[in-house]
């Protein structure tokens, strides 16, 4: 007598979603274009400030946020059902370890703006907090992530800011840092992609992505963005060692560091001011600073409470004096 027993469905794999792998393979690419011009100004051969305003802020920034959100995508998709505690805890050793190593070596090649917790601390730490969201309704994921992306517009806190507590992001300074990535706002772009992943399993989004089957274009994204870590690890010392060379041939011309403040403070003030508001604005403002011997303060970022409560009043000043020097010309 033969016994049939009922076939217990066993749960498909998890395919790898090639379209993820090509996504983070351009964010890399656009990561590297983005690198390349700081190493650039950093070396001199661009107007001071040039990716820190405007459009260059907003690449950065979009980029950043598409890595963050990538990481709670990935983290969702390997963890959703069952946290696979080996594949974690390996995974996080090594991208906190890289940035544990990232903080030593900027410490040392750069002090004043050594990266104390940028992009690979972030994702260290979101990886880690990401794994209490997991469970949660997409819904409620979304409201939380909202309330992390606006907390520093609205809450800001001077007993944060001490340097230990700088990776919140909710202190009442800016600290200064060659990539500063703190906990608000940027979890919330992880907790995006968490939620996102977990809507598009759902609806079946998922499945039809696995599906999907580039041509061979897609191979070099593909394969930087499956080892993304060793790429983002390799790319800048590899661009910025290319960029000392070519100084040691043809050195950029040395601004004084008037010159450089008028720079940046130009292209800072026309983000909302025209042109010629700004130009009178920051002749004022350096005029003042040269008169007070404060210049080397500033350049030295002093972010004592005195000091940037002075730059406040003095801001506050030089606008309306050049406001007043404008309505008196007839110009608006």
């Amino acid at each position: 007598m033969t016994i049939h027993t009922p076939t217990v469905p066993v749960p498909e794999p998890s395919r790898r979603i090639v379209a993820i792998d090509i996504v983070r393979g351009i964010a890399l690419l656009a990561m590297a274009s983005y690198h390349f011009t700081w190493d650039l100004e950093f070396f001199g051969y661009t107007d001071p400030g040039l990716t820190a305003f405007g459009w260059w802020k907003i690449y950065a920034r979009c980029i950043a946020s598409t890595f963050l959100f990538l990481v709670g995508v990935s983290l969702y998709l390997a963890h959703g059902r069952q946290i696979r505690w080996n594949g974690f805890w390996k995974r996080f050793a090594m991208v906190a370890g890289a940035a544990i190593a990232i903080s030593v070596v900027t410490r040392i090649a750069t002090p004043d703006g050594f990266i104390f917790f940028g992009i690979l601390h972030q994702i260290a730490l979101a990886s880690l907090l990401g794994l209490a969201f997991l469970r949660l309704p997409a819904l409620l994921t979304l409201v939380i992530a909202a309330l992390v992306i606006a907390a520093p517009i609205y809450l800001r806190f001077e007993a944060l800011d001490h340097p230990w507590l700088w990776w919140i992001g909710l202190s009442a300074i800016n600290p200064r840092s060659n990539d500063y990535v703190p906990l608000f706002p940027w979890f919330g772009a992880v907790l995006v992609g968490i939620a996102v992943a977990k809507l598009a399993s759902a609806s079946g989004m998922r499945a039809r992505l696995a599906n999907l089957k580039p041509g061979r274009w897609a191979n070099p994204l593909v394969f930087i963005g499956r080892h993304s870590l060793a790429f983002y690890l390799i790319h800048q010392p590899l661009l910025i060692g290319c960029v000392w060379l070519f100084s040691q041939v043809m050195p950029a011309q040395v601004e004084t560091p008037q010159v450089n403040f008028l720079k940046t403070c130009q292209r800072s003030c026309e983000q909302t001011r025209n042109a010629t508001f700004c130009s009178s604005y920051c002749g004022c403002m350096l005029t003042t600073l040269e008169g007070e011997a404060s210049l080397d303060r500033l350049e030295n970022n002093d972010q004592t409470a005195e000091f940037r409560a002075h730059l406040g009043d003095l801001a506050g000043s030089c606008t309306a004096q050049t406001e007043d020097k404008m309505d008196e010309g007839g110009t608006q």
